[in-house]
């Protein structure tokens, strides 16, 4: 096996080659190599000893990558039939006082601070799709305290998305100790920060975490929605489900926390929360 570099895709022999991941840093140590990385698709980071990585091959990516943009394609189908649903079709006859037609619909507005530039361009791309107003920042997990409050303050969203990479770092504590954490203390603080802003749940809704965070510390910090109850991976594009089903449903409605994190790619293992007002507001009438 050839030296293996910064920007490398590379996966784990420890762990049955299961994640890919995107070699970040590179740490010189007596006894070899430690390897910093980061999922190309899950939200996990992660160190391993150059000894235990394999480098994937081109044609091995392009099989994993169309697998993975499978499940995406997917899950945006479902949730744009279930949208299609919702919506009355346009009325063949001139405008009436009881004309769907004229009226129009404000979604709720989206600031995505995310620590991966990377997955804050691939959300980017999903928010736009779905029709929803957002405005991304890239601002790594250990900024994020220190920045979140004055970009709620710049943007004035109604949703906010904190997130970037994480993971449990066994050699450095237990389960129970945010020490033991790549980033969770970092999503736990910029909550915190953003409850300082505007502590109304039904005002600003945020969403924080990444891989492996610790879920119940981030809920009590003030999240609506967070990850992972389970410890387990999310993949990139949760959080934008997530904001997805908040951002068009009305005002009106109450969302359970199951219709939600159903509208994710990892579900209840990866994705909890609690009840959250939705964020459209409806508008009569249209502009002509």
């Amino acid at each position: 096996m050839g030296e293996i570099k910064v920007g490398d895709i590379v996966a784990r022999k420890s762990y049955g080659e299961d994640i890919y991941f995107k070699v970040v840093d590179i740490i010189n140590g007596g006894g070899g190599n430690t390897i910093i990385l980061k999922g190309i698709t899950y939200r996990i980071e992660a160190d391993a000893p150059e000894s235990d990585l394999i480098v994937i091959s081109n044609q091995r990516l392009r099989e994993y990558t169309a697998k993975e943009n499978y499940a995406v394609s997917r899950k945006c189908r479902e949730i744009n039939m279930r949208n299609h649903g919702k919506y009355p079709k346009k009325a063949f006859y001139r405008n009436t006082p009881n004309d769907n037609s004229r009226t129009y619909s404000k979604t709720g507005k989206v600031l995505h601070i995310d620590g991966d530039d990377d997955y804050l361009n691939t959300c980017l791309e999903r928010y736009k799709e779905f029709g929803i107003e957002v405005i991304g920042k890239h601002v790594p997990e250990k900024d994020q305290p220190a920045e979140v409050y004055d970009l709620l303050k710049e943007h004035r969203p109604d949703i906010l998305v904190l997130t970037g990479h994480d993971g449990f770092i066994k050699s450095e504590g237990k389960p129970a100790d945010v020490n033991g954490y790549w980033n969770s203390k970092y999503y736990i603080d910029a909550v915190k920060q953003a409850r300082k802003y505007d502590s109304n749940m039904d005002n600003l809704i945020i969403f924080a975490g990444a891989c492996q965070s610790m879920y119940k510390e981030i809920i009590n910090a003030g999240a609506n929605f967070a990850s992972s109850p389970r410890r387990v991976l999310i993949h990139a594009l949760d959080p934008v489900f997530v904001c997805q089903k908040i951002s068009l449903a009305s005002i009106n409605s109450v969302l359970d926390p199951s219709e939600v994190i159903n509208n994710t790619i990892t579900g209840p293992d990866g994705i909890g929360g609690l009840q959250t007002r939705g964020k459209a507001r409806k508008g009569f009438p249209k502009e002509p």
